[in-house]
């Protein structure tokens, strides 16, 4: 266990809080056009029924974020007893009915939706329809489901429809016992069997990367993150400004949607690998932790594990030595070794506190994070960031992609990293702010460092889809 036993000198006392990187280089170039990819989510999509008032379970149509819905004998629930991510949820008695009054146009791969028994009330059961003709006719998807917990679990329905579509979700054992719905997706699907090539991306907010002056997730409303991001992703287009959500890492967030991906945040709770829960690692492709300041579990540290070992993505950001920004006595370099206590990535993070711009890169014209789609990565600026040190003989595919200026590309002093763990994928970049891109919570104080110079965007794009396996 780590004691703390560091005392904070008054210059580091403002880089921990604050860490105010106010270094900066002029912007050079542009970055790689964004294009969509093929599958994503539909058009006003995910719904999370956060829009819309309905308090009585008599049959009737009401305007959500998607369009229009009828909800018969069905409501929208937002007191404490019903289940949801936001404030409300849908809630459906009897043989209730939740009905789209409009088309999807780009077809449906999946459909993924959050369920939940009502407070005390017994399970409950129900099923997926869909039409092909404008609602005239159904015909019923996947399996029936038992929703038995009060916590919101995901059920996911392989539809693989092409062209204009439209779902209801219908309660079917016919009891008085209630069940709430949220976060309906449908994703895009083009045929082909494979419903393109879009991946699911998870950020954390739940291990303090809002504490102190930081706002290391996609957004923030009222202070906190949420599951889905606001307003919602349908809404971004080629030309949406990364202001459109406020975090300070908002700018990734934005550029993954603009790619074709689905991203989501862990507003709270803890890391989990096999299980039901709506949000366990095994329904996404990449986890990224931006700047860790509350130490992972036991229980966290084999579901992360877990997570990579299977095939995830994971993506880790760590900050200076001295920056533990919520004063429990660990902070993000301590947090990531303590992950890494068996070294199975193949790199220790120092106890180090570096700021310089390195142009000091691994020479590859085939590396897909240093050379991928988003276009060639030349430098990489740390504002009081750490670097790592590789062990080969831990992990013989760790490999070092950028070094301190003035060493040799060898095991020391490398500011980025790659690795592979089992069928998995990792990617370190010591310091936060790269990421930044400037804009946060009010209040707090962030410096624009993805626009500081266009290899950072371009760094943090091409190491997401290399973990994510869209690049090789």
């Amino acid at each position: 266990m780590k004691i703390s036993t560091r005392l904070w000198a008054a210059p580091l006392l403002a880089l921990a809080v604050g860490c105010a990187k106010t270094d900066s280089l002029p912007p050079q170039g542009a970055l790689a056009p964004v294009v969509a990819g093929q599958a994503a989510s539909n058009t006003g999509f995910p719904e999370g029924f956060e829009s819309g008032t309905k308090t009585a379970y008599t049959a009737g149509s009401v305007t959500l974020g998607s369009g229009s819905w009828t909800l018969d004998d069905a409501l929208l629930g937002n007191t404490t007893a019903d289940p949801k991510t936001g404030s409300q949820s849908a809630r459906v008695r009897n043989a209730g009915v939740l009905t789209m009054n409009f088309n999807v146009t780009g077809g449906a791969g999946t459909v993924t939706i959050a369920h939940a028994k009502y407070g005390t009330d017994a399970s409950s059961t129900w099923e997926l329809w869909k039409s092909t003709d404008n609602g005239s006719s159904y015909a019923k998807v996947g399996s029936t489901i038992t929703s038995s917990s009060t916590t919101l679990s995901t059920a996911t329905f392989t539809v693989n429809q092409t062209g204009a579509v439209r779902f209801q979700i219908r309660k079917t054992d016919g009891t008085s016992s209630r069940v709430n719905f949220d976060n309906v997706d449908i994703q895009t699907y083009s045929g082909g069997g494979t419903g393109g090539t879009a991946k699911k991306f998870l950020i954390d907010g739940a291990h303090g990367e809002l504490a102190g002056n930081a706002d290391w997730v996609f957004d923030v409303d009222g202070g906190l993150p949420v599951r889905y991001p606001t307003p919602a992703a349908s809404g971004i287009s080629a030309t949406t400004a990364e202001t459109y959500w406020t975090g300070a890492v908002s700018a990734w967030g934005v550029a993954l949607v603009k790619l074709g991906h689905s991203v989501e945040q862990l507003p709270t709770g803890t890391f989990t690998y096999g299980t039901t829960a709506a949000q366990d690692l095994q329904n996404y492709d990449v986890l990224i932790i931006d700047e860790p300041n509350v130490r992972f579990t036991t229980a966290e540290k084999t579901a992360l594990l877990q997570f990579v070992q299977n095939g995830g993505g994971l993506f880790m950001i760590s900050d200076h030595d001295i920056s533990d920004r919520n004063n429990d006595g660990w902070d993000s370099p301590d947090i990531w070794n303590d992950l890494m206590s068996g070294n199975p990535f193949g790199l220790t993070v120092n106890l180090d506190n570096i700021v310089e711009n390195s142009t000091n890169e691994l020479v590859s014209s085939t590396n897909q994070i240093l050379n991928g789609p988003q276009g060639a990565v030349s430098q990489l600026s740390f504002h009081n960031g750490a670097t790592a040190t590789l062990n080969p003989t831990a992990n013989s595919s760790v490999k070092g992609l950028i070094w301190r200026n003035a060493v040799s590309q060898g095991n020391a002093s490398v500011m980025c990293a790659s690795s592979t763990y089992g069928a998995g994928r990792i990617v370190f970049i010591g310091d936060s702010s790269p990421a930044d891109d400037g804009t946060g919570s009010p209040g707090n104080t962030v410096y624009d460092g993805w626009n500081e110079n266009v290899s950072h965007a371009r760094l943090h794009l091409n190491a997401s889809l290399w973990l994510a396996k869209v690049t090789n």
